[in-house]
């Protein structure tokens, strides 16, 4: 399956109905249209040379999904796909891609922790970032920022413009002026 564009062959494996392939600026994604077949694919890319896990995460699409994105490499045909799959928003559950990657466990719980996707099987889905006790998922779009007040940062004033009296400081010449030029000779 390596010898062609395994990619694209996968797809073709399992049928349009259930993975799609496009193709954008020379980067092939395969959007996997039921979470069902998740780790079915990852493991048929993983088998034909995707060996390196790169990343996963999650892309909020209001009102009603999630999108999660892997992206895998071939190191040896230096080819790389993105593969995505989209979870409900009410429940969002995906099967853990861990058992195919090693690498996918600390990004299934940044992704449980910043969007509340639900990775079935995960061997430990914690929290990973966020100090303990806070509340909701702050990369969701519904997620209401804390306001907080707007304080003066000390460093927003010019030079000279100090409100307690500090002398400014000196002002430089432009470059190849020399450094008495404009000065009063001494008398």
């Amino acid at each position: 399956m390596s010898a062609g564009r395994p990619a694209e062959e996968t797809a073709a494996r399992f049928g349009d109905d259930r993975v799609r392939t496009t193709e954008s600026y020379g980067e092939t994604t395969l959007d996997v249209t039921g979470p069902g077949d998740w780790i079915e694919v990852l493991t048929a890319l993983r088998d034909s040379g995707y060996v390196f896990f790169d990343w996963l995460t999650g892309v909020d699409e209001p009102p009603e999904t999630f999108v999660i994105v892997a992206h895998l490499y071939d190191p040896v045909a230096c080819r790389r796909v993105l593969v995505r799959t989209s979870v409900p928003r009410a429940e969002p559950h995906l099967p853990s891609a861990v058992g195919v990657f090693r690498g996918a466990d600390w990004h299934e719980r940044e992704t449980y922790e910043m969007f509340g996707v639900v990775f079935d099987g995960h061997p430990n889905l914690v929290p990973l970032l966020l100090p303990d006790g806070f509340e909701g998922y702050p990369l969701r779009k519904d997620f209401i920022l804390a306001a907080r007040v707007a304080k003066a940062w000390p460093g927003a004033k010019e030079p000279g413009e100090s409100g307690h009296g500090a002398p400014s400081r000196r002002r430089t010449l432009p470059p190849g002026v020399p450094a008495d030029w404009g000065t009063a000779p001494d008398a």
